[in-house]
């Protein structure tokens, strides 16, 4: 005898937000809530029925209320980056801008493989309506709508046109949120009419179900190739990705470079994957590594690059590699990444990759010769880098002004290099530090010390500006214990870009410290300017001149960012001197809510340079002639470009 089965009647937005809430991720044995939240602005494309599903089950999940869907989608990668791709957020938006906000927030979860579930409203799916206020229309695709537009910046995209397609659909986009190999930007595009029909689902689809982020597991036969590699090598060197940090790999990590005295390097989303500091312990890697580790990258023989897509930033456009006969080898989950540089792929998790390394090579010690270079090279950068951060040392105007840099006056008295060494004495177990786009994450990278649990949270994938604010919320989010702090580090130009979410954290009475660095404009592509282009233009925040013709070339803006920050809910500060920095981060540690902490720091002057070449074009032709020896630079580097298949 058969019973029929049991239906439970919902709207489609009932519907989707009643499965959100019954869905966990389980990893290593740890059972959480996948989605522990939403996030949205309501519009005419999603307030009658996303806010009513939303309002019925708050008490299950809670809405976030923001003032930018971009950085709503931010905040959800944020979460996902700080908890090792285990939880994201659901981010509702309205139809037409409102969803083409969230296009952005894609493409960065989804370069980055952070799962990040999206709900754009869509336009009419009957159509009966005729063209509806904010709706494309194609007359040679009636069925384009602007939502199309995340088709190549998502992992996965479904547009909801019958109600029955959830019973397929929603399971398919967790199966995607939940893979390590597939995850990024997950998009379910949602007609506004359909929001409201209602449908009898089974109600075993909102049964509670669990996610397993599963670990692949590496093959034998490629674990023994890749550890006689490494026993044939004389310089062999293990690049660390984000991926040591999505599978739990440090300890691993750590094991292999231990027993073996094999040295490591950082890329940008690799920061912090080793914990303990040591002989083996190069630091950041690339374009914005440390002069040290590239010097060393260039002699190396075996290249072990362990859960990284090896981006231009890291491989410095190809040139790095320097050694005639070095050979690639990777530990890599997906693929793609894998087989890069022609590597010998180990395609797997990277902690039971690492894992099995470490068995392989019982015993195998680096040479001598080799233990002593990476001794030599890390004690030549280390008083370089001391001298750098420390407050200390007051800034030398005239010697940078005979070097031939004319340093703009200002009221700063210390340099960004020497505003980070004072989060890094401020900085305790358990802190996290944030940056993306700009100069941070490139600072951060050369010089922040992340052992000790001193974490540093880098989104470089995308080099998405407008990120880091809304970071600070995923990050807390993901971290809540008030003792430990979260510490957003940005320019003025960041914070200038859209600071509105601080008003978000203040909203939320989340503990987010926004650390802003006025230098007065876009300085990191200034530099990048004046060596590509050998002149400034249109980065210095400068008035327009007076008069005809005029350029920006006038004084610095007068922009009163404490003001803008206190104005959002924050407590603001501006702090001038080191001992003012370091009063007001020790006064508002543990503080309730936002603080922004504006702190000037002296322009045009930037940290020791990495000795990098990357692939940035000078005119190939041009009447202002300091552009050609420039170009004649540029020619020259790329001869050192070389391919590894």
């Amino acid at each position: 005898m058969t019973h029929p089965e049991k239906t439970v009647r919902l709207t489609v937005a009932q519907a989707v937000v009643k499965f959100i809430t019954a869905q966990h991720s389980v990893a290593d044995g740890k059972r959480q809530r996948f989605v522990p939240a939403a996030a949205g602005i309501f519009g005419h494309g999603n307030v009658a029925r996303f806010s009513q599903a939303f309002s019925q089950y708050s008490d299950e999940l809670p809405f976030i209320q923001g003032r930018n869907e971009q950085a709503l989608g931010h905040a959800g990668s944020a979460l996902a980056k700080a908890t090792r791709r285990r939880q994201t957020l659901a981010v509702s938006a309205s139809i037409g801008p409102g969803a083409m906000n969230l296009v952005t927030a894609a493409a960065l979860a989804t370069v980055n493989r952070l799962p990040l579930l999206l709900l754009p409203g869509d336009t009419y799916a009957t159509r009966r309506q005729g063209p509806v206020l904010q709706q494309l229309e194609d007359p040679a695709d009636p069925g384009l709508t602007v939502n199309d537009a995340f088709r190549p910046v998502s992992r996965f995209f479904d547009r909801i046109t019958r109600p029955e397609q959830l019973v397929t659909a929603l399971p398919q986009a967790f199966r995607v949120l939940a893979n390590p190999v597939e995850t990024g930007a997950v998009v379910l595009s949602l007609p506004q009419d359909i929001q409201s029909h209602a449908y009898d689902f089974p109600a075993a689809l909102f049964e509670p179900r669990d996610w397993v982020i599963r670990r692949p597991i590496p093959a034998p036969d490629e674990l023994d190739g890749v550890a006689a590699l490494i026993r044939a090598a004389e310089r062999p060197l293990l690049i660390a990705g984000g991926g040591v940090h999505y599978s739990d790999a440090t300890a691993a990590l750590e094991g292999l470079a231990e027993a073996t005295g094999i040295p490591v390097a950082e890329t940008f989303g690799g920061k912090g994957a080793v914990q303990h500091d040591a002989g083996w312990f190069l630091g950041g890697i690339g374009l914005e590594g440390n002069p040290a580790t590239n010097r060393l990258v260039a002699q190396a023989d075996l290249v072990l690059s362990v859960g990284t897509r090896l981006t231009d930033f890291s491989t410095g456009s190809q040139t790095m590699f320097r050694n005639p006969e070095v050979r690639f080898a990777s530990v890599n989950v997906a693929e793609l990444d894998a087989l890069k540089q022609g590597a010998a792929a180990v395609v797997g998790d990277a902690r039971l990759g690492l894992e099995g390394l470490v068995e392989r090579l019982a015993g195998h010690r680096v040479p001598t010769a080799w233990s002593e270079e990476i001794a030599d090279r890390k004690a030549e950068w280390a008083p370089e880098r001391a001298r750098a951060l420390d407050p200390g040392t007051p800034f030398d105007r005239a010697a940078a002004e005979a070097d031939g840099v004319e340093i703009p006056e200002t009221d700063a008295e210390i340099t960004q290099g020497q505003l980070i060494g004072l989060l890094q004495e401020h900085a305790r177990p358990g802190d996290t530090v944030i940056a993306a786009a700009g100069g941070p994450p490139g600072d951060l990278l050369k010089v922040w010390d992340a052992t000790g649990e001193r974490a540093c949270h880098l989104e470089f994938g995308f080099s998405c500006m407008g990120y880091e604010i809304p970071a600070g919320i995923g990050v807390r989010l993901a971290n809540p214990e008030p003792e430990k702090r979260v510490t957003v580090f940005i320019g003025d130009g960041t914070f200038l870009l859209n600071p509105t979410e601080i008003l978000t954290a203040a909203q939320e009475r989340l503990d987010v410290t926004y650390v802003v660095s006025e230098n007065h404009g876009y300085q990191v592509i200034r530099r990048l300017q004046m060596m590509k282009y050998g002149e400034q233009f249109g980065n210095d925040f400068r008035y327009r001149e007076e008069g005809e013709g005029g350029r920006l070339e006038g004084d610095y803006l007068e922009v009163d960012l404490e003001g803008i920050g206190g104005g959002l809910g924050a407590r603001a500060i501006r702090a001038i001197s080191a001992e003012q920095v370091r009063r007001a981060l020790d006064e508002t540690r543990g503080a309730r809510g936002p603080v922004v902490i504006v702190v000037p720091t002296v322009p045009l002057v930037d940290l020791p340079g990495s000795g990098v070449f990357w692939d940035v074009a000078p005119a190939e032709v041009s009447d202002q002639e300091w552009v050609r020896p420039l170009r004649a630079e540029y020619e020259e580097g790329l001869a050192g470009q070389r391919w590894h298949v």
